[in-house]
C-alpha cells in the first residue's frame, strides 16, 4: 500500500551561476557606492587613505566569503550564520544568533538601502533645500513594499530581476569611470592635485575609532558577499556555484568600487565629496551639466536591485530559524503553490517598516555593522573548529586556515574598536538585547512551552495564508 499522505513542500533550485552572481554582486553594488564614500572620506581625512579601505574592505569580503563558501559546500542548508552556528555550536548559540539577524542585522540591512533610494529619488526636486524627512521615508515604505510583493509572489521573477539590475548597474559604474577618465583629459592636473602621491595622504586621521567606522562604511558597500549562504538550498550544485559566484562577483566589485572612487575624486575636491549628501548626483551635476538629474535616476534603481537581492535572502534567515523550532512554526511554512516563504518575507517586511521609522542612514550602517560582524566572527569561528577537528568532512571546496583566522581578527577589531576608543550606550543597548534572548530561549526553546493562542494563530495564518510546512532541499 503506497503512502498517499500530504508531503512537505520544497523550495525549489532556482538559481544557477549567473543568478548567484547576480544575487552577490547585484546586492553588494547598491547604496553603498552612491552613499558612502562621502562618509568613508570623511572619517579618514584624506583621499589616499579613502582609496585603501575600498581595496582593504574588497579584500576582507573575499576571504570572508571564500571561508563561508568551505562552510557553505560542507552544511549545504540555507541560513548563513544560523544554521552554521547551529550545526557547529548547538541550539542555544544559534537561538542567540537568530533573534539578533532577525529582529536587527537583516531589518537594518534592508532599510538602509531604501533610505538611500530615497536620498536619490527626491534629489533633483529639492535642489536648494532639504527634502522633508516625511517624503524620504515615505519613499523608502514603498521600495520595501514593492520589493516584497515581488519577493512573495515569485522567488523566479526575483532572481530575474536580479540579473537585469545588475547589468545595468554594471553599465552605469562603467559610464561614472568613462566619464571620470574623460573629464581628466579635458580638464587641467590642478583639478587632481589631491591625487598626487606626494598629497594623497594628507590630513589622514588615525583613530582606532576612527578606522572602525572607515572600514565599517566600506564593507557597508560589500554587503552582499554573504548572500548565496542563505539560500544554498535554492542553488543548482551549490560544491561548483557557490566559490565561482562570489570569487566572480567580489572581483568585478571590487574593481569597479576602486574605480568609482577615482572617478569621483577626479571630478570633485575632497572637500566636495565630503559634503555632498548624493554624490553621484554632484558628481552628474559636474560632468553632465544639464542631465545630472539622470545619475539621481540611475542610482535609486542600483539602490533598488540591491534592496531585492538583500531581501530574496533577508527573509531566508527567518525562515530557517522557524524550520529548526526556534521561531513561530508559521514562519517555517511556504505557499503551497508559488513555494515561496510568504510567512517569513511578511514578517521581515513588518520589522524592517517598524525600523524605517527612527532610522538614519549613518547610524543603521553603523549599529548594522556592529552586530553583523560579531555573528561572522563567531561563525568563522566555526570553520576554524572543523577544520582542525573534524578534517575527515567532505570538503568539495577548501581554503587555507589562514584566511578564515584573518577575517576573524577583522571582526574582533571591528566590534571592540568603536567601543574602546569612543564609547557609545547604543552598543550597550544592543549588546543587551543579543543577551536578552536567555528570557525567551529557556522556556520557549529549551523546555518547548507553546501557548494554545500560539497554536491556534498559526492555523488560522496557515489558512489565510495558503501556505504548508516545509522540508530541507538537500
Amino acid at each position: 500500500m503506497t503512502d498517499t499522505g500530504p508531503k512537505a513542500l520544497k523550495m525549489r533550485r532556482e538559481i544557477g551561476l549567473i543568478g548567484g552572481v547576480a544575487l552577490v554582486s547585484g546586492t553588494m553594488i547598491g547604496s553603498g557606492i552612491f552613499m558612502s564614500p562621502q562618509f568613508v572620506i570623511g572619517y579618514v581625512g584624506s583621499p589616499g587613505a579613502s582609496l585603501v579601505i575600498w581595496a582593504f574592505s574588497g579584500v576582507v569580503a573575499m576571504f570572508a566569503a571564500l571561508s563561508y563558501a568551505e562552510l557553505g559546500t560542507i552544511i549545504q542548508e540555507s541560513g548563513g550564520e544560523f544554521i552554521y552556528i547551529l550545526r557547529i555550536y548547538g541550539s542555544c548559540p544559534a537561538f542567540f544568533a537568530a533573534i539578533p539577524f532577525v529582529v536587527v542585522v537583516k531589518p537594518f540591512g534592508i532599510v538602509a538601502i531604501p533610505i538611500s533610494i530615497a536620498e536619490y529619488a527626491r534629489a533633483p526636486f529639492y535642489n536648494c533645500c532639504q527634502p522633508p524627512d516625511l517624503v524620504g521615508k515615505c519613499v523608502a515604505a514603498v521600495a520595501i513594499l514593492v520589493v516584497a510583493i515581488v519577493n512573495i509572489l515569485n522567488s523566479r521573477i526575483a532572481v530575474r530581476i536580479q540579473v537585469v539590475f545588475l547589468v545595468a548597474k554594471v553599465l552605469v559604474l562603467t559610464f561614472i569611470v568613462i566619464g571620470g577618465i574623460v573629464k581628466l583629459v579635458q580638464s587641467s592636473s590642478v583639478i587632481v592635485e589631491h591625487l598626487k602621491v606626494e598629497n594623497a595622504f594628507e590630513g589622514t586621521q588615525y583613530s582606532l575609532s576612527t578606522l572602525g567606522m572607515n572600514v565599517y562604511q566600506g564593507l557597508w558597500s560589500y554587503a552582499g558577499w554573504y548572500n548565496l549562504n542563505y539560500v544554498t538550498e535554492e542553488l543548482k550544485r551549490p560544491e561548483v556555484n557557490l566559490p565561482r559566484a562570489v570569487v566572480i562577483a567580489i572581483s568585478l566589485v571590487t574593481g569597479l568600487y576602486l574605480l568609482v572612487n577615482v572617478s569621483y575624486l577626479t571630478v570633485m575636491t575632497p572637500k566636495e565629496l565630503m559634503s555632498s549628501s548624493a554624490v553621484a548626483v554632484t558628481w552628474g551635476n559636474k560632468v553632465l551639466g544639464s542631465w545630472g538629474w539622470t545619475m539621481s535616476v540611475a542610482a535609486a534603481l542600483s539602490a533598488f536591485g540591491s534592496l531585492n537581492g538583500t531581501f530574496f535572502s533577508g527573509g531566508r534567515v527567518c525562515f530557517v530559524a522557524a524550520r529548526e523550532g526556534h521561531l513561530p512554526d508559521i514562519l517555517a511554512m511556504a505557499h503551497v503553490s508559488r513555494l515561496t516563504p510568504s510567512p517569513a518575507l511578511i514578517f521581515t517586511t513588518v520589522v524592517s517598516l517598524l525600523v524605517l521609522i527612527p532610522g538614519d542612514f549613518q547610524s543603521i550602517v553603523n549599529f548594522f555593522s556592529f552586530t553583523a560582524w560579531f555573528f561572522y566572527g563567531i561563525t568563522l569561528s566555526g570553520l576554524v573548529y572543523l577544520k582542525i577537528k573534524k578534517p575527515e568532512l567532505p570538503r568539495p571546496y577548501k581554503v587555507p586556515i589562514i584566511l578564515p583566522i584573518l577575517v576573524i581578527i577583522v571582526a574582533i577589531f571591528l566590534v571592540l574598536a568603536p567601543i574602546l576608543d569612543n564609547p557609545q550606550i547604543e552598543y550597550l543597548y544592543v549588546s543587551l538585547f543579543i543577551l536578552s534572548g536567555a528570557v525567551v530561549y529557556v522556556p520557549f526553546i529549551h523546555f518547548k512551552l507553546c501557548p494554545g493562542l500560539l497554536t491556534k494563530l498559526t492555523v488560522f495564518l496557515q489558512l489565510f495564508l495558503e501556505v504548508a510546512p516545509t522540508e530541507k532541499n538537500l
